[in-house]
């Protein structure tokens, strides 16, 4: 079994296998004609269940086989430009390298003595991310395996710089649809069932500013604590953007911490054409930042970033077998230091593969693209009397719903929508996601894919209302 080592010895093979690999995946890539094959649990899980993982093949063409079966054949494959569904970007191939490059060279980035030069590759992307934003000297960051442990990291030092042993008092203030993760950090970081507060959105999906200083002055008012502000940069939903010059300047005024979740938006930042609805980012304590959304990269890639490196402290544990407290004295560089994890993949160097080949003009180009691309969908659906569109998209999200001109009943209009989608992933054309909007069923476009064109929305659209009539035809067959 030592053959299946990767050594010195085991070099050529290693190359055979991955070439194999990478070219089962490209032959895949190169015939896709659509999204999803439409392949059902009931379908798909007795080929998965029929293995026995205790019987093994000892051949990798043998495996690459069974796993185009399993796998390769009906994976959702969101390089396809009429994948629209949730924040899945296409990657880029420079990042596909980096990726193969640190799967086998294995490095974990919690300690120097463990990744080296990887420690100063993620240190150095972290002060680029942190110039782009403009937080200025003293910021710091560290990256994370995505966007719900970078909010989690945050409130975390949020909760610390609160400087209060009463968790009960303690209250954080997002919008009404603000990503979910920040009530699952409230609640892992042992704060109180009635710690979010939940502000309330304008027509464009907006945090209401007016809104959160009332809120602000009724904590304070109430001898409550208030902890952290939490302003979207693209809201998952919508990709809707707050107010965030407002808002930080309420955070000033009443002293609260204030994140930045900008998970999705965070490719402003690299924006030819757009850095502006991203403007008050600078002004934040921390930021979440997702590269695996509008940087192209491959999952898993995201960080945290704060204006002061010094609060990172408060992720900060000293094992003697790890990263003894002589280390800091000694000026070694431990990225556990700071971080909420211990091993740790060199994701950084998927990011670092694509500046240094495509640059940030490349990646702010096609994120352009995309955002260009919502703004012509936007017209399209408002223009076309079968659909109802909810807001013009400040990144790249449509949201809208198909709206039969002969029926009227909201609960039936709900299941017209619910039953389109369903179809529609059935089929495999196509892939949209969907969510409530005041209570009702709407569907979502999330373009990221700079190859989708406006004729594929067209035809979207037209499969969505086709799907949805059909369904209204049989439900009126069937009352009759």
């Amino acid at each position: 079994m030592r053959s299946h080592l990767l050594n010195d010895t085991t070099a050529e093979q290693y190359r055979r296998s991955v070439t194999e690999g990478v070219e089962r995946v490209a032959a895949k890539l190169a015939t896709t004609d659509r999204p999803f094959t439409g392949v059902t649990v009931d379908a798909l899980s007795p080929r998965i269940d029929g293995i026995d993982l205790d019987e093994p093949l000892h051949d990798t063409a043998a495996v690459l086989d069974e796993l185009e079966d399993v796998y390769l054949r009906d994976a959702v494959y969101f390089h396809h430009p009429r994948y629209l569904a949730h924040l899945n970007c296409p990657v880029v191939i420079p990042a596909v390298l980096g990726e193969a490059v640190l799967s086998a060279v294995n490095s974990s980035l919690d300690t120097w003595d463990q990744s080296a030069g990887g420690t100063l590759i993620e240190r150095k992307l972290i002060d680029w991310t942190c110039a782009r934003i403009g937080l200025g000297p003293a910021a710091d960051g560290v990256f994370t395996s995505g966007g719900t442990q970078s909010n989690l990291q945050a409130l975390l030092l949020a909760r610390e710089e609160a400087k209060t042993e009463d968790f009960a008092s303690l209250r954080i203030f997002a919008s009404e649809v603000s990503h979910f993760s920040v009530k699952k950090s409230a609640k892992l970081l042992g704060l109180g069932p009635d710690a979010v507060v939940s502000v309330p959105v304008d027509r464009d999906k907006r945090m209401q500013t007016v809104a959160l200083a009332r809120e602000l002055e009724r904590c304070a008012r109430d001898g409550l604590v208030p902890m952290a502000v939490v302003a979207t940069g693209g809201t998952t939903d919508f990709g809707s953007i707050d107010p965030l010059p407002e808002i930080a300047g309420l955070c000033e005024q009443y002293g609260v911490w204030m994140h930045v979740d900008a998970a999705y938006g965070c490719g402003l930042l690299a924006s030819l054409k757009y850095r502006d609805r991203i403007t008050g980012i600078e002004r934040a304590d921390s930021v979440t930042v997702d590269y695996h959304k509008s940087f192209f990269q491959p999952v898993s890639s995201s960080a945290v970033l704060v204006r002061d490196a010094a609060t990172l402290r408060h992720a900060t544990y000293h094992a003697e077998y790890l990263n003894p407290r002589r280390m800091v004295q000694e000026r070694i560089p431990n990225q556990v230091d700071k971080s909420l994890q211990t091993t740790r993949r060199f994701d950084a160097l998927k990011l670092w593969m694509t500046l240094r080949v495509m640059g940030a003009d490349g990646i702010g180009e096609l994120f352009d693209e995309v955002c260009d691309l919502a703004a012509e969908g936007w017209k399209m659906l408002a223009a076309d009397p079968r659909f109802d569109v909810v807001v013009r998209p400040s990144l790249s999200t449509l949201v809208f719903r198909y709206i039969p001109a002969d029926v009227t009943d909201p609960a039936g209009i709900d299941r017209a929508n619910l039953y389109a989608r369903k179809a529609l992933f059935a089929s495999g054309d196509a892939v949209v996601a969907g969510t409530k909007v005041a209570g009702r069923h709407y569907l979502k476009f999330t373009l990221l894919n700079p190859e989708t064109t406006t004729a594929d929305i067209a035809a979207v659209l037209d499969l969505i209302a086709g799907h949805a009539e059909q369904y209204l035809g049989d439900s009126l067959d069937r009352a009759s």
